[in-house]
């Protein structure tokens, strides 16, 4: 299998975020061939307002982090649910970078994960993402799901280390299905 250059963005700009241990965390878990960098950051970017876009065009950050989804095989998002739904600094930024030419997600294979310190563990914000992508024209893998509930008893929030053998394992799961059907999309384009 080529080597597979991803690129993962987190949800949460909380420097405690469990999400963004997950985040952390992917690069070892990931199956050979396979390297997990962050994305740029999404934190300074502006409210989204089609006034600024066409008066000074789009902010440096915003073509930043186009560019880095473009130059990528792939997409995780690791991301918590606010309110039911997606974060809003994450909205933002994917509102931002679809109004792009080149829109970066089109024809993109895309992972979701959410951990959470309630028992559903971010289902819901995972089906607006998922919702979000399928107008982008990403293509989104199906499975397996990552739902990591009760979060805080799975990490150490100390040293952000994966406690939990189990969750451990489905990441695993996860990311080498996700090197195939990379390939599989790659195959079909």
């Amino acid at each position: 299998m080529a080597n597979l250059n991803i690129v993962s963005i987190c949800g949460s700009l909380r420097k405690g975020s469990y999400n963004a241990m997950v985040q952390r965390l992917l690069p070892s878990l990931a199956p050979e061939g396979m390297t997990i960098k962050p994305a740029p950051s999404f934190a300074e970017f502006p409210l989204y307002n089609a006034d600024i876009q066409n008066s000074t065009g789009f902010p440096a950050a915003v073509n930043t982090l186009a560019d880095a989804i473009r130059a990528a095989d792939g997409v995780i998002f690791c991301t918590p649910e606010y309110n039911f739904g997606i974060p809003g600094g994450l909205k933002n930024a994917i509102d931002w970078v679809s109004r792009l030419q080149n829109q970066p997600f089109a024809g993109k294979p895309v992972a979701l994960q959410s951990a959470s310190p309630g028992p559903v563990g971010g289902a819901r914000v995972q089906y607006d993402l998922r919702r979000s992508m399928m107008f982008l024209d990403a293509f989104t893998l199906n499975k397996p799901e990552i739902f990591i509930g009760s979060c805080a008893s799975k990490f150490d929030e100390k040293t952000g280390e994966l406690k939990d053998e189990t969750t451990r394992g489905l990441l695993k799961q996860q990311l080498a299905a996700f090197a195939t059907y990379i390939a599989r999309v790659e195959a079909k384009n």
